[in-house]
């Protein structure tokens, strides 16, 4: 009878499909590699010094979206890609204030990487998320973390993943390696001393509404 039971189970674990998960296609280390060649830094020159964050290839052709809070009323915009090369950015939209999102073009003379804008209402707490940015001048810079909360009086989502000075425009990206949010700001309460683990990014789908975007 035992041995019934057993060839009976053996039977049943080898009929049935079993389900896997790409473990190799959806790791942090595979992300980073596809993701960061469209991750660039944003340096924005302003009367009294240089503001720095970071910004998302969104379009082959060089559209990138970023921080509006790190151009401010900067004269010249320098965009610099992942292989080092530099590229003065216009501003093709900007909405500041609590929104705080921007736009840049850049001329390349070929096709660049890009990041897919994912959807933000699929979101839930406690889901791992990845964010990549600049933080104190450091390119190209992976953190990891999960959703914290999601704040929606305030349209924000609230991660443990770490964000800092020049993380600003950097995406928080789902599992599939997708923008689900743009890396705003920091709870700081001791000015710029710590991070406590507290940082918000705008949902992107507020970001697609906010500038049209149909990509």
């Amino acid at each position: 009878m035992f041995k019934k039971i057993i060839s009976l189970l053996l039977y049943l674990f080898l009929s049935v499909p079993a389900f896997s998960i790409d473990l190799k296609h959806n790791s942090p280390a595979s992300i980073y590699e596809k993701i960061n060649p469209a991750i660039v830094s944003v340096d924005s020159q302003l009367s009294d010094g240089l503001s720095c964050g970071t910004g998302c290839i969104i379009d082959k052709n060089g559209t990138i979206l970023t921080s509006a809070h790190i151009l401010e009323d900067g004269s010249d915009i320098i965009v610099t890609m992942s292989n080092g090369e530099d590229y003065k950015a216009n501003v093709i939209k900007k909405i500041g204030e609590n929104k705080d999102i921007a736009l840049l073009k850049i001329s390349v003379p070929y096709y660049l990487k890009t990041v897919k804008l994912g959807d933000s209402s699929k979101i839930k707490v406690g889901e791992s998320v990845l964010a990549i940015g600049n933080p104190f001048g450091f390119k190209g810079t992976l953190t990891q973390g999960i959703i914290s909360r999601i704040d929606y009086s305030k349209n924000r989502i609230q991660t443990d993943a770490a964000i800092n000075p020049g993380s600003s425009g950097g995406p928080l990206l789902n599992k599939h390696g997708e923008i689900i949010g743009i890396n705003q700001a920091i709870y700081n309460p001791d000015n710029d001393i710590s991070n406590i683990g507290i940082g918000f990014a705008i949902p992107v789908n507020l970001i697609k509404e906010y500038l049209n975007l149909e990509i």
